[in-house]
């Protein structure tokens, strides 16, 4: 029998039997802590190992993105008992201004194809963008695989999606995501890894993989994996110079709990309403209801495309009186091309916030925090009530986050 990519991957780094249910030792690349739990990380560390050094200081790291610079003197103490463990054991720090974790790890040519690592971030599943594999875990287990670069894991079954059709612009990843997670529901892959195929996701540049990929959480997924593709390759040798790292492709007979074969010719742009990440809906169906603040960023949509197709959308226009648009670039490197190439001019003289690069407000460490009633769009991916405030949050695609902006409203971008 043929294995599917996280087999193949698992099967890489075990010396076990890989099959679903199995539990297995697993290798792990790397190991980071972010600053929201890297504290606990920490203590756990020197409660359970006191003394002890880490197995590996150079595949060991902290990323700092929740709370960058930290707004409160608790994550500032946090991040500074994670500085100076850091120091002691020779780890590498990200610091404050590096930016969303995953995206720094994908930047530096540290997550790459056929990886494992394990961090304290829940959207760890975004590194399967290039075909590693991401798992968030709790304090205790980073904690040990800090010590020992290793942690057992159940191999789970995998799910394969087939996705029909093509869509055009203005329709995005971000929209096509929604719409599988319109279709899959919050518990559709629950315990599974996905594979997604099709020609329309071949098609995705490396912004749309990373964002298709960061909501495999929202589908209840551990993780999902894309085909290879040349935006991938293009993005993979520019951050570590190789392109020969073994891509973990399923084998032609691999096997599957379940095949779900989706259509996404004319897809039009899409909208997830409060209280829920899955609750989806056309653009159209919600337009017109008032909004009041738009957040551009997090790690599903901050990246350099994102940002630039809401700046061309606003180039020469304001943001409708009445509505704050806040927008924060993923990491450092994106908000430094954004500013050399014009595009944070543009933002800023349509009106917007512009804020450094880190999770924002949503992780409800900087801009992004609604007040009651207070009405947002967000390219984020939770809307959970308190998730970013009390107010309510919808979710959508930058380029429907700038039109609403514009008109003040709910609006779908075909209207531009």
């Amino acid at each position: 029998m043929g294995k599917t990519a996280i087999e193949k991957i698992f099967a890489a780094h075990t010396e076990e039997e890989v099959a679903p249910g199995k539990v297995i030792w697993l290798g792990i690349d790397v190991r980071t802590a972010r600053d929201f739990a890297g504290a606990n990380v920490v203590k756990r560390f020197c409660e359970a190992y006191p003394g002890d050094r880490v197995a590996d200081p150079k595949r060991t790291f902290f990323t700092f993105d929740c709370n960058a610079p930290a707004n409160t003197i608790a994550y500032a103490q946090n991040q500074q008992i994670c500085r100076v463990f850091a120091r002691e054991q020779g780890i590498r720090v990200y610091d404050v201004d590096s930016g969303i974790g995953t995206h720094v790890l994908l930047e530096e040519g540290i997550a790459v194809p056929g990886a494992t690592l394990v961090g304290t971030d829940s959207h760890m599943n975004i590194l399967g963008a290039v075909g590693a594999f991401g798992q968030g875990m709790g304090d205790v287990d980073v904690a040990f695989a800090f010590r020992h670069g290793r942690t057992w894991f159940e191999v789970p079954p995998t799910m394969k999606v087939v996705v029909r059709g093509r869509y055009e612009y203005p329709v995005t990843a971000k929209d096509l995501t929604l719409f599988l997670l319109g279709k899959l529901g919050s518990r559709g892959a629950l315990g599974k890894a996905m594979e997604i195929y099709g020609e329309a996701v071949e098609a995705l540049d490396m912004a749309g993989r990373i964002t298709l990929c960061s909501m495999a959480t929202e589908m209840g997924a551990i993780s999902a994996f894309l085909p290879s593709s040349e935006p991938l390759w293009e993005f993979v040798e520019g951050t570590t110079g190789r392109r020969d790292f073994p891509y973990p492709a399923a084998d032609p007979d691999a096997e599957y709990t379940e095949v779900i074969e989706l259509d996404v010719s004319g897809l039009k742009p899409m909208i997830a309403a409060p209280p829920r990440p899955d609750n989806v809906h056309d653009v159209a169906e919600l337009e017109g209801e008032r909004v009041d603040t738009v957040f551009v960023g997090s790690c599903t949509n901050g990246r350099y495309e994102d940002i630039r197709l809401v700046a061309e959308i606003l180039k020469g226009r304001e943001v409708a009186k009445g509505v704050v648009l806040k927008v924060a670039p993923a990491t450092r490197k994106v908000w430094g091309r954004l500013l050399k190439e014009g595009w944070l001019e543009i933002l800023y003289d349509a009106g917007a916030i512009i804020t450094h690069p880190s999770c924002a407000g949503c992780a409800q460490g900087q801009i992004g925090m609604t007040g009651e009633g207070e009405v947002q769009l967000s390219t984020g991916n939770r809307n959970f009530p308190g998730k970013q405030g009390k107010g309510p949050t919808y979710l959508c695609s930058p380029a429907t986050a700038a039109a609403s902006a514009l008109f003040g409203k709910i609006t779908s971008p075909e209207r531009l």
